[in-house]
């Protein structure tokens, strides 16, 4: 393995980049983009740190000018860890058995090196078109650099590539995120006399029944085979209310999940969810509150037949899959851009103890990397 790779990774997993939606735990990403525009300045590129918010930014890296190019594109941040359940400190890099461990090592810092050293090797050639590297802060939690990209309206160009854990498997599409919360307010009273109160545990069970019958409608009405779960799925996820049983409760919160498919869009659906629990709280006589517990990733999809679907799917000898997690691929949707998901760690290791990068994927993503710059950047390829 190439050294200077294993230094440059072993420095980025170093810096912490936590993001999290507990204040307590979140944390900053700044010294990781000054780390990696340093790096990338090094090489000749044109580097704009775009501030978010307090110790948070994203890095616009440039190589060359003109129209159309190529996006390589990447989260800096992590989730938080469980370092007592590592076999191994989770800011060092371990190698064992075949693999490199390290929290977010595949989900994602793995995939800068890999950029670095694909770049490096373009960075005394003359390109047709740029070469842009993309690193974003709060991917984890709440989208922040990725949306702000889009306000921005940066960068411009033809084609992205994501470099999330793929298990070096193109994707082209992907369903979205939501995650809802729906609160009842009742009125509390002694179980002895149910005249007393308005049971908020009770209205929940309708809430409940209802989401589940909206569930079954939405599977019956929208399919998509292209997924190995081809139909939106709808999670009751976790419920509080309640203090005693001989109260009548007087309040109670319930969360879920929901993943639509590419073709469903999430204001419909909240606009849906809000009308039939505001004909349960009519019926009921109860306060029902129902809001977003983060605005939600929209589902991506990048058409079948694009170019550059076809150009990756060559390039790696696989056909372009789906998955059901969400990534950064709307957003560049949003700005113009082909895009599709493809990387060397597997998902099946993010977000747990022992997170992992295999060894012998590194190579074959280096090598499709370089010939992706080769054709869309030096030889500057449109389609």
């Amino acid at each position: 393995m190439d050294k200077l790779f294993l230094q440059q990774l072993s420095q980025l997993v170093a810096l912490p980049s936590v993001s999290c939606t507990d204040s307590n735990i979140d944390q900053g990403n700044q010294a990781v983009i000054d780390l990696l525009a340093s790096w990338l300045s090094h090489f000749g590129f044109h580097c704009e740190v775009m501030p978010i918010s307090v110790g948070k930014a994203n890095l616009i890296a440039t190589l060359g000018s003109g129209s159309g190019g190529l996006v390589l594109a990447g989260h800096t941040d992590t989730v938080p860890c469980d370092a007592q359940l590592w076999a191994s400190d989770p800011f060092k890099v371990s190698e064992r058995n075949g693999n490199l461990y390290g929290l977010g090592i595949a989900d994602m810092k793995g995939f800068f090196p890999a950029v670095l050293n694909a770049a490096q090797a373009f960075s005394k050639t003359k390109l047709k078109a740029p070469l842009i590297i993309i690193a974003t802060c709060d991917e984890e939690s709440s989208m922040a650099g990725a949306k702000a990209l889009v306000e921005a309206s940066k960068p411009q160009a033809r084609f992205a590539l994501i470099g999330e854990p793929t298990s070096l498997k193109p994707i082209r599409l992907h369903k979205g995120v939501m995650m809802e919360r729906v609160k009842i307010l009742g009125n509390s009273g002694h179980s002895s006399d149910p005249s007393l109160g308005n049971n908020a545990l009770d209205a929940m069970t309708l809430v409940m029944s209802d989401l589940m019958a909206f569930r079954a409608e939405m599977q019956k009405k929208y399919h998509n085979p292209a997924f190995t779960i081809p139909y939106p799925t709808l999670n009751l996820g976790c419920i509080h209310g309640g203090d005693n049983p001989n109260r009548i409760c007087g309040q109670c919160e319930l969360q879920f999940d929901l993943r639509p498919l590419p073709d469903m869009n999430m204001d419909d659906i909240r606009q849906q969810i809000a009308q039939r629990l505001k004909r349960i709280a009519l019926q009921q006589q109860i306060q029902i509150e129902y809001e977003a517990i983060f605005e939600g990733t929209p589902p991506a999809e990048t058409p079948a037949d694009s170019p550059f679907v076809k150009m990756v799917e060559r390039l790696t000898q696989s056909e372009s899959g789906s998955v059901a997690f969400g990534t950064e691929a709307p957003y560049f949707r949003q700005l113009g851009m082909d895009t599709i998901i493809l990387g060397a760690g597997s998902i099946e290791t993010a977000h747990q103890p022992n997170e992992y990068l295999p060894i012998k994927n590194i190579s074959p993503l280096l090598l499709w990397l370089k010939q992706l710059i080769h054709h869309y950047c030096v030889l500057g390829y449109a389609a």
